[in-house]
Formats: C-alpha cells, sequence, structure tokens
C-alpha cells in the first residue's frame, strides 16, 4: 500500500441519520464536584476521527474563549476553550455553575494506532498529559463527536473511549444533513446499547449545542465495557448500528425493535451516493482532476496576492505616517531613531505578513470544509509521493508562494511528522512575495529593453525554486527523515457548504497565534538589523561639508539679491541650485553612514567569502541586510548607490545598473554578478522570521540551522558555478 492512496468514505454518503424521536432516559448524573481539579474546573477531552466536525463543534460551543499551543513535547497542536453550565439549568442536574475546559484532541481513527496523534490521544485520557503541561489526572469526562454520516465508520472508536471507563457523553454530530436523507436513529436504543448519554447535534445549525455542555457535566461511566479485541469491538460497532439506525421514511421512530439490513438505502440517499461519487471521479481524475485542481489553486494563489496586496500597502502607509509622527513629535537622538527606525517598523514589519496569513488560512478552511481539500491531496499525492511528500504538502508549498510564514504554519494539516518536517524544510525555496522586488531589479539590469526576456527569466525563478524544493525533499527523506511514508489512506468527506463561521475563527487564531509566536522574534531581529545598518554614527564626508557650504554660500547671495524684481530669475535659479545639492549632501550622507555603519563594515569582513560570486562589498551589505527581510535588498542598494530608499524611481534603478565599484571602473552589476545574484535569491535562506517560524513548528533549534546551513550552501555552490558558466561564456 507504500505509495498509494486509498479513496475511504463511500459509507459516507449511503448511510444517513436523523432524529424526530425523543431523548431517551438519561443516565444517573455525576455529582458536581469536579474530579482532581481543586480549582473547580470540569475538563473535558473532545475527541473523534476526522471529518466529523469535532472543530466546528469547539469553536461552536468556544467562539473566541480558547487558547491555542502545543502539547508539551510534541508537535501536535492543543485548543483549550472555556464553556460555562448554570446550576439553574434543570437540564444539567448542578446546583452551581460550573466552568468546563475543552480539550480539542487532534482527529483519530483509532487509540491503537502508532501515531503521535493518537499517542497524545492516549497520554490525556490516561492523566499523563494535559496542554499546559501540568499532570492533572484522567479528564473529568469525554465528549466523543461522531458524525451522523458515517456512524458504522465511528463506533469503533466510541467503543475505545468507553473501554477506557471515564465518563462520556457521545455526541452525534451533522444530523440535520443526515434527516434529508430520510434516516433515522433510535436513540433509546442507541443509549442502551453505549451505556451512556447520546445527543444529536448540529455544530454547523446550532441544533443541540446548548444542552450539550450541560449533559457532559453530569456524565457517568458506561455502565456497559466494548470487547477490546479489534475484531469483536468492529463486530460490537456492526450490531450497534443495525439496531439503532433505522433506514427510510416508512419506519417509525417508536418501533425500535425494526432493524433493517444496513445496506438498505433510501433512493434519495442512493441518488445523493451515485451523484457524489460521479463527482469524485471527476475531481479525482488523473487528467481532469490535475486540471480543476490547477485552476482551483491558481485563483486562491491570484486572491492571496491580489487582495492580500490591498490591506499590506495599507498597513505599509500607516506605519510609515506612524513613523513619520514619531520622528516630528521627539527630539533628535538615539531613542527617537530608534523608535521610528527600529520599533515602529519593527512592528509594521511583523503585522504586514497578518493579512497574507489570514486570508491564506481562511480560503484553505472554507475549501476543507467543502470537502474538496481531501480530494485535492489525493490528485497531488501521485505528483509529489516520487519526492517523498504527500499530496497535504501542496497547500502549505503552494502558501510559501505568497509568505513562507504561513506556508509552514499550514504543514501541521500534514499528518506524519517526516512528511512534515520535509515540508518544513523545502518550503521557503518557494518564490515568495519578498523576492519579487529582488527578481524586477535584477532581470531588469539583464535584459534591459527586453521584457520578453525578462519575463521569461522571472518565471524561470519560481521553475528553479520549486525544483530546488522537490529535489531537496528527496534527499531529505533519503537521509536525515529516511522511514517509511505513511500510506496517505483519505477518507473523502460529504460535501457541504462551508462554514463562513468557523473559517472566520480558524483565521483569527492562526493570525493571533503568529503575532504571539513569531511576532516578537520578528520585531527584535529588526530591531538588531536596525540597530547594525544606523551606527556606528559618523561625520559626514568631506564632499557632503564641501556642498552644505556651498548651500550656505548660496543662501548668502540669496540674501543679497533681496526683493528686487529685476533679480528674481537669479533668485530662481540659487533656490534650485540649493535644492539640488542639499539633496546631493544627503545622498552622500546617507550613503556614507550606511558604509560605515556596522552592516557596512560586516560586507567588508565578508566580502572575501562572497567574491568567487562576484560580489563586492557593497552587496554583501545588501545580502546582510536582507536576512530581515529580501525585499530591504533593493533599498539598501538604493541608499549605497544613490543615498534613496525610492528604488521605484526610474532615475534611482539607473543609476544602481551603472553604479561603480570601489575601484570607480567595473560595474557592481555585470552579467556574470547579475546571474549569479539572481539564482542566490532564488534558493538562499534570508528570511529570519522563516527561521523562527521553522523552529517553532519543527520542534527545535536544530531544525532551523539546517534548514539556514542546506538552503545557503546550496544557495553558493549554486551561485558560484553560474558565475563561473557566464564568465566563460561572456568573459564579464
Amino acid at each position: 500500500m507504500s505509495g498509494e492512496c486509498e479513496r475511504c468514505g463511500s459509507a459516507s454518503t449511503s448511510v444517513a441519520l436523523t432524529s424526530s424521536v425523543a431523548l431517551g432516559p438519561t443516565p444517573p448524573a455525576r455529582a458536581a464536584t469536579p474530579g482532581q481539579d481543586p480549582t473547580g474546573i470540569l475538563r473535558v477531552a473532545l475527541i473523534g476521527n476526522p471529518n466529523t466536525g469535532k472543530t466546528t463543534l469547539f469553536n461552536r460551543l468556544c467562539g473566541l474563549r480558547h487558547k491555542t499551543s502545543n502539547f508539551p513535547g510534541t508537535t501536535q497542536e492543543a485548543r483549550v476553550g472555556e464553556v460555562r453550565v448554570r446550576g439553574s439549568d434543570p437540564a444539567s442536574l448542578l446546583s452551581s455553575d460550573v466552568s468546563i475546559h475543552l480539550i480539542d484532541l487532534p482527529g483519530i481513527y483509532s487509540l491503537q494506532l502508532d501515531q503521535s496523534e493518537a499517542e497524545v490521544c492516549r497520554e490525556v485520557l490516561a492523566g499523563n498529559l494535559s496542554p499546559r503541561g501540568e499532570l492533572l489526572g484522567a479528564p473529568d469526562a469525554v465528549c466523543v463527536v461522531v458524525d451522523a454520516a458515517n456512524l458504522l465508520r465511528n463506533l469503533p472508536l466510541v467503543g475505545e473511549v468507553l473501554a477506557q471507563r471515564l465518563p462520556t457523553v457521545v455526541a452525534i454530530n451533522m444530523i440535520d444533513l443526515a434527516r434529508r436523507h430520510g434516516v433515522r436513529i433510535d436513540l433509546r436504543a442507541m443509549q442502551e446499547h453505549l451505556g451512556c448519554r447520546v445527543m444529536l447535534v448540529s455544530a454547523r445549525s446550532g441544533e443541540g449545542i446548548d444542552a450539550l455542555p450541560a449533559c457532559v457535566s453530569s456524565a457517568t461511566i458506561a455502565n456497559r465495557t466494548p470487547p477490546g479485541d479489534r475484531e469483536a469491538l468492529e463486530a460490537w460497532a456492526d450490531n450497534v448500528h443495525a439496531a439503532c439506525v433505522i433506514h427510510g421514511q416508512a419506519v417509525s421512530a417508536e418501533t425500535p425493535s425494526a432493524q433493517p439490513a444496513r445496506a438498505s438505502s433510501p433512493v434519495a440517499s442512493a441518488r445523493a451516493s451515485q451523484f457524489t461519487d460521479r463527482l469524485d471521479a471527476v475531481l479525482t481524475h488523473r487528467l481532469w482532476g490535475g486540471v480543476i485542481f490547477a485552476v482551483v489553486m491558481a485563483l486562491l494563489f491570484l486572491v492571496i496576492f491580489k487582495i492580500a496586496r490591498y490591506p499590506m500597502d495599507w498597513i505599509d502607509s500607516i506605519f510609515s505616517v506612524l513613523g513619520a509622527w514619531v520622528r516630528d513629535l521627539m527630539p533628535p537622538g538615539v531613542l527617537r531613531d530608534l523608535l521610528s527606525e527600529g520599533v515602529v517598523k519593527g512592528i509594521g514589519a511583523t503585522v504586514i505578513f497578518v493579512p497574507q496569513i489570514c486570508l491564506l488560512f481562511f480560503l484553505i478552511s472554507l475549501l476543507e470544509d467543502t470537502g474538496y481539500l481531501a480530494r485535492a491531496a489525493f490528485v497531488m499525492d501521485r505528483l509529489l509521493r516520487p519526492f517523498g511528500l504527500p499530496g497535504h504538502s501542496f497547500v502549505p508549498l503552494l502558501g510559501s508562494h505568497a509568505c513562507a510564514l504561513p506556508g509552514i504554519m499550514a504543514t501541521r494539516a500534514i499528518p506524519d511528522r517526516r512528511d512534515r518536517l520535509a515540508t518544513i524544510l523545502v518550503a521557503p525555496f518557494m518564490t515568495c512575495s519578498a523576492r519579487i522586488p529582488v527578481y524586477v531589479l535584477v532581470t531588469t539590469i539583464l535584459f534591459r529593453d527586453r521584457p520578453a526576456m525578462a519575463a521569461l527569466a522571472f518565471v524561470g525563478c519560481y521553475v528553479v525554486g520549486i525544483l530546488a524544493g522537490l529535489f531537496s525533499a528527496l534527499i531529505a527523506r533519503r537521509t536525515i527523515l529516511r522511514g517509511a511514508s505513511r500510506p496517505m489512506v483519505l477518507e473523502l468527506p460529504t460535501y457541504k457548504l462551508p462554514s463562513v463561521r468557523t473559517a472566520l475563527l480558524t483565521t483569527y487564531d492562526r493570525g493571533l497565534l503568529f503575532m504571539k509566536n513569531a511576532g516578537t522574534n520578528i520585531l527584535a531581529i529588526c530591531v538588531v538589523l536596525w540597530w547594525l545598518g544606523a551606527f556606528p554614527r559618523v561625520g559626514a564626508p568631506d564632499a557632503a561639508v564641501e556642498l552644505r557650504e556651498r548651500v550656505a554660500q548660496l543662501s548668502t547671495a540669496q540674501l543679497a539679491v533681496g526683493s528686487d524684481p529685476a533679480r528674481a530669475g537669479d533668485r530662481d535659479a540659487m533656490a534650485v541650485q540649493m535644492v539640488d545639492l542639499a539633496a546631493e549632501a544627503d545622498r552622500l550622507e546617507a550613503s556614507h553612514a550606511k558604509a560605515e555603519s556596522f552592516a557596512g563594515r560586516l560586507g567588508r569582513v565578508i566580502e572575501p567569502v562572497f567574491r568567487p560570486l562576484g560580489y563586492d562589498w557593497q552587496l554583501c551589505v545588501g545580502v546582510v541586510t536582507s536576512f530581515a527581510a529580501r525585499e530591504v535588498f533593493v533599498s539598501t542598494m538604493a541608499v549605497m548607490v544613490t543615498g534613496s530608499e525610492d528604488a521605484e524611481d526610474q532615475t534611482v534603478v539607473e543609476q544602481i545598473q551603472t553604479a561603480k565599484r570601489s575601484d570607480g571602473v567595473t560595474n557592481i552589476f555585470t552579467p556574470a554578478t547579475s546571474w549569479s545574484l539572481l539564482v542566490f535569491y532564488v534558493l538562499a535562506m534570508q528570511c529570519l522570521p522563516t527561521l523562527v517560524v521553522t523552529a517553532k513548528e519543527a520542534g527545535g533549534v536544530r531544525w532551523a540551522v539546517l534548514q539556514l546551513a542546506w538552503m545557503s550552501g546550496l544557495a553558493y555552490l549554486a551561485a558560484w558555478g553560474v558565475h563561473a558558466l557566464v564568465l566563460a561564456v561572456n568573459g564579464s
């Protein structure tokens, strides 16, 4: 089965449930006093198979009252939300208000699987692990979420949880979708077979949600224990399903003795199943499935680039105005420069990523909720599997074309740890939006007045990055991440309209998590790099001093002319000359300050290392400052060459193209150097924020160090080879 995808889930369209029966007798209530938690808080574990709507249910219950982190010692996500149950509610059988801390466990198919997700669930249920790393004992209750359309598949996990002998409630979710197919569930029979309370809910519509927390707070230990053997457990689940599910509208809810065969499906359900199968045949087709997937992902890609650009521009403008306001408000000095250039710009550099991150996760959440994302993973698995990556990796890699930060964060959806690590390591190879200004500058220099060739080289950068990422993943999976890949067994969920509420809550959750985990590190990095570029403070160069003196002389001459109307032309000419001289003095001072800063000195120190690539110390300064963000390279070169940060000005670009090295003869951007620089920026890891997120998501700094070493080493060797090749062909 290795390397192959199995399509599971035909039952998801053939069996559906509805409820028009009254609730059966309520099992005896548990005491209201919490179990092992001395704080008076009930800890409830929320568990279920993937695609049961567990996350939607969690969001419906908790809303924004939850926190997200990782289970200690793992990369598995821990979400803990708070739900309050009023003691006055008759359904709760409680004498006082109770606060429930709901722990959203990873989706699993069985507690017995040898997977990190199953291990986390086992440890939490056993009381050996909590999201905060505290040993608080077993949870006070467990809520098992099952899908009304896949009850037979979900019941074995219910049996495994009941065998843990914890107070348990079974929440049968998506019951509203099941009713449409005319199949009912006998709640009384279900509760008798399971020995615990069963609730019919719909996380999407809110049906039954209000009563669920009270039911969980009064949960009891099941009075029946399912068999422990796996085959016996499946047979038990089969019997429970046959006894409780009633197919067809003709069967009355009050006749629980009727036990028709599972294979009997109503006509509506059969038609829905046939439609789903035909749709799946197209969406997972080797040819048409790939074409449809390419169109969907292209639209996703376009939306992320086009729509996110507007809030990113607004954020950039807001922080530019804020920085100017700080400069105007405070007296000149180091503190003013630190706040305006370091802190304000650093916060702006952090917040500017948020629109892309939020938009990416919002769209992914919508696609996942429709059921299409599972089909897309199935299609892409055929392409990525030869390189050691599963189909789940495609969405993170696609997102990395906008920004590697949300792409790496999206790898949490990859179930296998080795696959997840491989995807994290190669995600920065994808051409992110920060590289685009560098590509534009260098391709313009290489192909002046040849836009078609420049566009071809531009596209080639994307292709080279993708190929480098795929082959790096292949190498990683055969060396440091060696091991058999987990076969991608896919359950294709039913198609349904996405929940905008769930998507918005997921977006909020991811955006807040990014700001908390990566934002502070990005701010610190930006401040440090500002300090390297701003200190030590040096005096103005002699040429700038002379220009200032010339401006002063012209000012004196202008005063001497006075307001004589006959000398108006002279006054205007002197005014224009003063402005030009002052601008040139500013340019010389900015360029000199950057050259004499710690960053400039560091550029001279590392120049021998990059000399084989054709870089002089000025290019080395650009490479160093690019670690804050790659797009900084363009503005750094503009300051180094022209003293102006406006790299979009055509005059500034022309000056960069013709800028000379320290010898005053050789251009900084020769053809060989330009090609070398282009390849280097395609492959190099020059984004410290990405390294911070890699360390967070991969589970250790060593993975970030490995990523930096591999990408930088590969970029250096490739750039050196390209430089040597162009020199051999063109001689320059």
